[in-house]
């Protein structure tokens, strides 16, 4: 399988295409299926994040081919790994990743819960055929640290939204996993003015200690969402938890 994939499962309701440029991810998020998916300890995954071997090669190589067959499309960076890691910074991974794809015909879709730095790259993104988004999870900053320990805060992550839409590009809020609901509801609503669509999911592989009447949590969401008019996805899973399919 080359760098740039086609998800499946849970994945795959995301996004048709994706690449992940790091191998781990600094964030430490407590729900972070990355470790299991990996076969990896978790102190492996949190400590040892570094890029992929030759990604950039790689990278370059899969989108070729793509462009070659016809099959270029969006790219969301990334599913396994935060795009913006600390040594991003110096590295510049994934702003190069950017440039490849769009050199190769594909447009991009950044992922992220990092802070300030993923503003350094908004120059590169192009409002008709890329998108940026954030992962929006905790409101209270304790509740952050237990869940989130290194990722940037809500408050940095509404402001890159804000500061995307500004710019004209597409931007959107993943709102997954949701651990606490009303945390959730009200983290849509700041979010609704800078967000072109969102998707909702819920927390997998771990239970919650109380977990959330997942009926009232979906049907409080979609009416809320509806109040906006605002474009959405909830994912099948939450959907199932809810019993509506």
């Amino acid at each position: 399988m080359g760098i740039i994939y086609e998800p499946t499962g849970r994945a795959g309701e995301y996004s048709s295409l994706a690449a992940n440029l790091y191998q781990g991810c600094a964030h430490g998020c407590r729900y972070c299926y990355g470790p299991r998916v990996l076969h990896m300890t978790r102190d492996e995954f949190v400590n040892g994040a570094a890029p992929r071997k030759d990604v950039l090669t790689r990278l370059q190589a899969s989108a070729l081919h793509r462009e070659a067959e016809g099959k270029a499309g969006q790219v969301l960076l990334c599913f396994t790994c935060d795009p913006y890691q600390p040594q991003e910074a110096q590295a510049g991974i994934t702003r190069k990743a950017i440039q490849i794809l769009h050199d190769t015909g594909h447009g991009v879709a950044i992922l992220t819960k990092a802070g300030q730095l993923p503003r350094r790259d908004f120059d590169l993104l192009e409002p008709d055929r890329d998108a940026f988004a954030v992962t929006l999870t905790c409101l209270g900053n304790w509740n952050q640290m237990v869940w989130e320990s290194n990722s940037g805060t809500t408050e940095e992550r509404l402001a890159l939204l804000r500061e995307a839409h500004h710019q004209g590009i597409h931007t959107w809020a993943s709102f997954e996993p949701v651990i606490y609901p009303e945390d959730t509801l009200a983290l849509i609503r700041k979010a609704a003015p800078y967000i072109d669509e969102c998707k909702v999911g819920k927390l997998n592989y771990q239970a919650l200690a109380h977990p959330p009447d997942w009926k009232d949590f979906v049907d409080q969401a979609i009416r809320l969402l509806d109040s906006l008019g605002l474009p959405y996805l909830m994912k099948q899973d939450t959907l199932k938890a809810a019993r509506r399919i």
